[in-house]
């Protein structure tokens, strides 16, 4: 087995995203396009000869071959390690934690998340520090620049791995592991929850139903769902991880899993309905005629963390991204706790979360996770809401009115205009930015006086980095907010995401339709920033 060295060509479009390089597959498959990005990646980095290296995905198409080529690449660089789910599969909050408990390097985790797969759907490619979260812009920064000019990338000449064999393989001077995908993280979920009051929960004849979606989330909920918690057989739908998804969406919201909610709403429905995302980072909460909006789950999550025995000492901080509804910012007020504002992304959580200063983070994209790990963690939701129902002894309908019977109600919404053309989505932005310094003191209708007007910027209060035009936030003196960003997890053209919100007291009236609620948002959205009239649609593709 002989390291060689190729010659390439760079490639232009190598820049990453929110949360790695997402393409579509046929983008990948071009001619030493994974080659020159992961060799990009290993060029920006520096000491890792003879460390370990994770390698894992969701097993969606082409997972398979990127890992061969991720693995014959890393033993060319001289890595000594890799460890490698079985069959291929790591979720990605379980590639974070096999990162961390291994000290490891860092981790290749191959996912385009919550986009579709398949021969004509998504992949992508995304790399985690030594701690276990998304590499920071510095080096996501480098990795680009380094994809503009790479001439050539190291590969070792060997035979794939044979990944459904757990055990020890070698290629060249690097040892590759084959481990239990599920193991280590099903352990660690043991340490923060109680298992025993979740167990006698399901035997007390609580039912759920968990959609899996035909992803990662499959063999993690089985294993630990109906295995070592006791929910009845069949608890798991779509459980099998399928590299098209079962030709469906993994993306756990109401337009995908609307079978759920349907069922949720009536008689004959469980008492608690869940799912995760392609790479099981992001969930879905429903109770018995009750969805729980992620900004919502993030400030109960929080509120009632304490009931469970990983959280029971308290919680040092909440983080949220600041698209994300300010529930969250009320519980950390009442706490008594630091809460932070970052940019979306979950790599923004990472210092805050190994200087101390927060144990639970979350964003409006259905993330929410904590100091476990350096993810965001769609099942570590579902077993934290499990241990505080179990605690409570309440449903989920009975937990959400009592929280804003205390900390009053955010109506919140999000509306994505999808794949609009990207030069008319940037000219949109452009335009209502240049009308922010205008805006403080202006009075719209009758209840709605803006009291700021910002393309938010981030300073970390760790590192002292800078983050400039995260989103722009308009801001009104009732607690009211509107904020529109470009998403960055997209593979065509540019998703367009308004965010509105508005805050109604604890003895106010919080039973409203929240699209009702936020009609005068909504409106006014449009007025300012024209985006029915500049991109011809008149619905947003998606409302969550």
């Amino acid at each position: 087995m002989t390291v060689q060295t190729i010659k390439t060509t760079p490639y232009s479009d190598q820049k990453p995203g929110t949360s790695g390089l997402r393409k579509r597959v046929t983008v990948y498959q071009q001619p030493n396009y994974v080659e020159n990005y992961i060799q990009a990646i290993f060029d920006s980095l520096e000491g890792f000869e003879g460390q370990t290296l994770v390698i894992g995905g969701d097993g969606r198409f082409y997972n398979d071959v990127a890992i061969q080529k991720a693995i014959r690449i890393a033993a060319a660089n001289g890595f000594g390690k890799v460890l490698v789910g079985q069959n291929g599969l790591l979720s990605t909050p379980a590639a974070s934690h096999v990162i961390r408990h291994h000290k490891a390097f860092g981790g290749l985790v191959l996912s385009a998340s919550h986009n579709p797969g398949g021969p004509d759907g998504d992949f992508g490619i995304k790399y985690n520090i030594s701690n276990g979260g998304p590499a920071p812009e510095k080096i996501t920064d480098a990795v680009f620049e380094r994809s503009k000019v790479i001439d050539s990338y190291k590969i070792v000449d060997a035979p794939d791995i044979a990944l459904g064999q757990i055990g020890t393989q070698q290629v060249g001077d690097m040892v590759v592991e084959v481990i239990d995908p599920v193991a280590d993280y099903a352990a660690l979920m043991e340490t923060l929850f109680d298992f025993d009051a979740i167990r006698a929960l399901f035997a007390s004849g609580f039912t759920m139903t968990f959609d899996a979606m035909h992803a990662i989330t499959g063999p993690y909920a089985h294993a630990i769902l109906e295995g070592k918690l006791g929910a009845a057989k069949g608890t798991v739908v779509n459980g099998t991880p399928s590299p098209d998804f079962g030709k469906g969406h993994p993306d756990p919201n109401l337009v995908y899993c609307k079978d759920m909610f349907d069922l949720l709403m009536t008689p004959e429905g469980p008492d608690f309905g869940a799912a995760s995302d392609g790479d099981g980072d992001r969930n879905l909460i429903i109770g018995k005629n009750r969805f729980v909006t992620p900004s919502d789950s993030l400030a109960l999550l929080a509120a009632n963390a304490h009931l469970a025995p990983g959280y029971k000492a308290g919680i040092a901080g909440i983080a949220r991204s600041m698209p994300t509804s300010a529930a969250a910012d009320r519980v950390a007020e009442k706490l008594g706790i630091e809460m932070h504002e970052t940019p979306t992304g979950w790599k923004f959580f990472g210092n805050l979360l190994d200087a101390g200063r927060v144990t639970i983070c979350g964003e409006e994209s259905a993330g929410t996770g904590s100091n476990h790990v350096r993810e965001k963690d769609g099942l570590w939701a579902v077993l934290l809401w499990l241990n505080i129902i179990a605690a409570r002894k309440q449903g989920v309908d009975q937990i959400v009115r009592e929280h804003w019977a205390t900390y009053g109600r955010n109506y919140y919404t999000r509306h994505d205009y999808e794949e609009v053309d990207a030069g008319i989505a940037n000219k949109l932005v452009d335009d209502l930015r240049a009308q922010l310094p205008a805006l403080p003191g202006k009075n719209f209708g009758e209840d709605l006086q803006v009291a700021y007007a910002d393309d938010f910027t981030y300073h970390d209060p760790v590192d002292g980095s800078t983050s400039a035009k995260q989103g722009i936030r308009i801001g009104f003196t009732d607690g009211s907010r509107i904020v529109l960003r470009l998403s960055g997890t997209g593979t065509v053209g540019a998703t367009l995401r308004l965010y509105l919100e508005r805050y109604e007291a604890a003895g106010g009236r919080h039973d409203l339709d929240t699209q009702a609620a936020l009609e005068p948002l909504i409106a006014l959205s449009d007025t300012l920033a024209g985006i029915k009239q500049r991109t011809g649609r008149q619905q947003p593709s998606v409302i969550t």
